[in-house]
């Protein structure tokens, strides 16, 4: 087995690959989903939001960073905690809030929720509630370009708790015997429903989960948006090389419970404290910006820009109109 995680597995560190306007449109989109997630707790405080709301607080650099690594045409597709996928693939905070709130101007318009919404426009296939069936549906995104051959990636992402789930492993075997542009993200938080990762999983290190497939992995810090940067990089370029799939474990945190309903009382206060003021994605990128010049009263611009477009989004959300009862109907099934 030493054999073959060796040859599988690639132990460098990647350098950082992003430039400095890349960075800072990095540090703009994470401060988007950072500042749009805590107004959509407000709102679910409010009792403006209703049924589950699972908020990414905390991850903002994995899915920033991975976007950064893709070009317009590949496609994402992710679990429940999907609104930062939603804003990093360049959705309308608007419409995003609005499904949130249950309106009819929201993406799904009003049908769909926390957890359901999607944008083929913008290449985002969902927010899934099963745990782990997003992995065989991204999968099946990888075969339909393989297909195709129109050179595109499916990035696939799912929690630590999913990674366990049988559907992934069939995914990974299917992916790595047909070799399709996959790339298979482990959004590794530490906690799944309530449960850390070292009670659930026999397994120390998720990136070597595509071993048995001879899958290539890499574990990676997923608070440094530039680690994450390179790390896609290379991923990608492996899948459109039409070398097949690539496994990324993302080493995360998320700040608050699992869902909003979630009192988070598994983990210590101190614990969370710490991974903020130690390891926070947006401190370790905004210390970046400012060692390569960009100054305190330029970032502090960035942030209320965005805190006011966050506004603009929830208040257009609650003065939109609710779906008509005739929309209950719609959408149901599709005609072939």
């Amino acid at each position: 087995m030493a054999a073959t995680q060796s040859a599988t597995k690639k132990s460098k560190k990647p350098e950082p690959a992003m430039s400095k306007d890349e960075l800072f449109r990095a540090y703009g989109k994470m401060l988007l989903i950072r500042r749009f997630e805590e107004k959509a707790g407000q709102l679910y405080g409010m009792g403006l939001i209703a049924g589950f709301c699972h908020l990414y607080i905390g991850q903002e650099a994995v899915v920033v960073g991975m976007q950064h690594a893709i070009d317009s045409g590949d496609e994402v597709i992710t679990s429940y905690r999907d609104h930062g996928h939603m804003l990093a693939c360049e959705m309308d905070p608007k419409g995003v809030m609005a499904e949130l709130t249950g309106r009819a101007t929201g993406y799904s318009r009003g049908k769909g929720g926390s957890m359901h919404m999607f944008s083929k426009e913008k290449g985002f296939f969902g927010g899934h509630g099963i745990v782990g069936a997003q992995v065989s549906l991204g999968t099946g995104l990888g075969f339909s370009n393989w297909y195709r051959e129109n050179d595109r990636v499916s990035l696939t992402y799912f929690g630590e708790g999913a990674s366990n789930q049988g559907q992934v492993y069939e995914s990974f075997n299917l992916a790595n015997l047909m070799k399709l542009p996959v790339v298979f993200i482990i959004e590794n938080n530490r906690y799944s429903m309530g449960t850390s990762i070292e009670r659930s999983s026999a397994s120390r290190d998720l990136s070597l989960n595509g071993v048995p497939w001879g899958m290539p992995s890499l574990s990676v810090d997923g608070m440094d948006v530039l680690a994450v940067k390179a790390a896609g990089d290379a991923a990608v370029a492996h899948c459109r090389d039409g070398k097949g799939p690539y496994l990324l474990e993302m080493k995360t945190y998320r700040y608050r419970g699992h869902s909003m309903s979630d009192p988070a009382k598994y983990r210590t206060r101190e614990e969370v404290q710490r991974m903020r003021a130690e390891h926070d994605c947006l401190d370790s990128a905004k210390k970046h910006l400012e060692e390569l010049g960009y100054s305190e009263e330029e970032l502090k611009k960035l942030d209320d820009g965005i805190k006011a477009r966050v506004q603009e989004a929830a208040d257009f959300a609650q003065s939109s109109p609710e779906p008509d009862e005739k929309e209950i109907w719609t959408d149901v099934l599709v005609e072939a």
